[in-house]
């Protein structure tokens, strides 16, 4: 595997992520869709609705290898008056996993946040996803003060 780079994806790395976006999802028990998630992807990184950060390797050849991604969705704290930022996804292919991907992605979302000049980032996970907390807890991530509701249509 060569280096490491985070990337801001574009339009044009579209078929870079879904393949991991696909396995994002069936990680999360649905169906895998490739079609939906090039829709999907597609659109938002076209109209702007997201920002997909991009783990890549350039090998010696010049070719990129994907390694994973983390999607951050733009927010806004009324109390606070400033914007916030849902880190949504957070996926690395599991041939990449313990090589300090995650983290570099975490790195460059905060770094993202920071540079926005966003209150910081919010993200939730499954209360089993232990490897995850350890990520998230290491990297100063706290839990907040709020039960977290939903109403799933």
């Amino acid at each position: 595997m060569g280096e490491i780079e985070i990337l801001e994806a574009r339009r044009g790395d579209l078929e870079l992520i879904v393949p991991l976006f696909d396995a994002y999802r069936r990680f999360y028990r649905q169906e895998g869709d490739p079609a939906g998630a090039r829709e999907f992807l597609g659109g938002l990184l076209e109209s702007g609705g997201s920002v997909v950060l991009l783990a890549v390797a350039r090998e010696e050849s010049g070719a990129r290898e994907a390694l994973g991604f983390t999607q951050l969705f733009p927010s806004h704290s009324s109390v606070s008056m400033k914007r916030l930022w849902i880190l949504n996804d957070l996926y690395v292919a599991p041939e990449a996993r313990r090589r300090g991907v995650a983290r570099a992605l975490m790195e460059r979302a905060s770094e993202h946040a920071r540079a926005t000049g966003a209150k910081g980032l919010v993200l939730e996970t499954e209360k089993h996803n232990h490897q995850a907390k350890r990520l998230y807890e290491s990297l100063g991530w706290k839990l907040g003060d709020t039960d977290h509701y939903e109403l799933v249509f």
